[in-house]
């Protein structure tokens, strides 16, 4: 079924149909024509130079990013079409993740629904909407979400900073039932407490949640996990180590590990609260040497222009962590930031092992969860790298 005629048209230069049949989901402002009456978070119909429809896709008016694809056909784009989008989210999620009942429901983009997230947390759900096409859309959203999962509530942590490049405020707070303070889930065998309405992100880093699991099967002996937030990676390694020391330079944070610990009967946990640069600076200055060491530090680059700072900072905490590590330990490394692609990121990484004049084995090259797909030709979506590596 087509469109209707009156849906706005947005026609593309001989440019942005190129970026769009390779695969390109966003269309940025000088390839996009656009009428000033179009309002943003619209719906548009995507015309190539010859008046030909390449599909559909919702118009921004603030943002660099012009126009995002949201289909490659002519179908309406309404309440049916969201609600089959979200079934088919969580379709893949039982798929993928049979039993599991935290996770990513839906990943944006890679999900063939730009600037909507969604992360589960047993019964509540965690949203957020990016753009003026999902924020419009929020009631809709919301209730086809209760419609799909049956959950009892459903927090807006619309509070991200990518908002104000739509010209959006940031926004959050219960959207549907009641939610308690703190959620408790499960990832794997650990139970883990946070706050989905005050925690970082949604509430917690799902995006690591098999990484976690992974650190885990890795640890031994003396443990290390820098940035450690509530305890995703030092918990999972608590179950092996004889002992793990979790950096975190945030008082509360560092709370929500001691709780996290006494919840899943640790006594082998140490939370230090201090910035981890300067605990690893420390460690080396007093010779202190581990087995297993995580860094899962945040977002170091924000924009192109700090790529620089942001690799010098990967590199010396990662050349700090090899010159602790024990012969045969192993390292899990971490970068969310979508600047510093894999290649650079396995760069720091190979200058640093020169650096502590060290042979490293690569064990592991990992991204996001399962529950993150990744849309081929839009690299933005693989914007978590993991390696896992052992010193020789």
């Amino acid at each position: 079924m087509p469109t209707l005629p009156d849906t706005p048209v947005a026609s593309l230069t001989h440019r942005g149909v190129t970026r769009w049949l390779a695969g390109h989901p966003w269309i940025y402002g000088g390839d996009a024509g656009v009428a000033d009456d179009v309002p943003a978070g619209a719906v548009v119909r995507v015309l190539d130079p010859r008046g030909r429809c390449l599909g559909q896709a919702f118009h921004s008016r603030a943002s660099k990013i012009r126009l995002r694809r949201v289909t490659g056909d002519e179908r309406p784009v309404d309440a049916g079409f969201f609600r089959d989008r979200i079934a088919a989210a969580a379709a893949l999620r039982r798929q993928l993740l049979p039993g599991e009942h935290s996770y990513r429901l839906v990943h944006g983009d890679g999900d063939g629904l730009p600037g909507l997230i969604v992360d589960r947390y047993g019964d509540y759900l965690v949203t957020q909407f990016l753009i003026p096409a999902m924020e419009e859309r929020r009631e809709l959203l919301a209730d086809l979400l209760v419609a799909q999962t049956g959950c009892a509530g459903i927090v807006n942590r619309s509070d991200s900073a990518v908002r104000a490049l739509e010209g959006l405020p940031a926004e959050k707070g219960i959207l549907r039932g009641e939610v308690p303070d703190p959620v408790v889930y499960r990832e794997g065998q650990v139970e883990l407490a946070v706050s989905l309405l005050h925690g970082q992100k949604t509430g917690a880093f799902l995006d690591q949640r098999e990484n976690h699991i992974v650190a885990g099967r890795y640890a031994r002996g003396e443990a290390l996990d820098c940035f450690s937030y509530a305890g995703g990676f030092a918990l999972q390694m608590a179950r092996r180590a004889n002992r793990v020391t979790a950096v975190e330079s945030s008082a509360a944070a560092a709370a929500q590990i001691r709780a996290n610990a006494v919840r899943n009967g640790f006594d082998n946990v140490e939370v230090v609260e201090e910035n981890a640069f300067d605990f690893l600076r420390a460690a080396q200055d007093a010779g202190r040497r581990f087995d297993t060491i995580v860094l899962d530090p945040p977002a170091f680059a924000k924009n192109k222009a700090s790529i620089p700072g942001a690799l010098r900072g990967y590199k010396e905490i990662n050349l700090r962590a090899l010159r602790l590590l024990n012969p045969g330990g192993t390292l899990v490394t971490a970068s969310c930031s979508h600047h510093v692609d894999e290649a650079a990121f396995e760069g720091v990484l190979q200058a640093a092992a020169a650096d502590a004049r060290c042979d490293v084995q690569v064990l592991e090259r990992r991204g996001a969860g399962r529950d993150h797909p990744v849309l081929l030709g839009l690299r933005e979506t693989r914007y978590l790298k993991c390696f896992v590596l052992r010193v020789l």
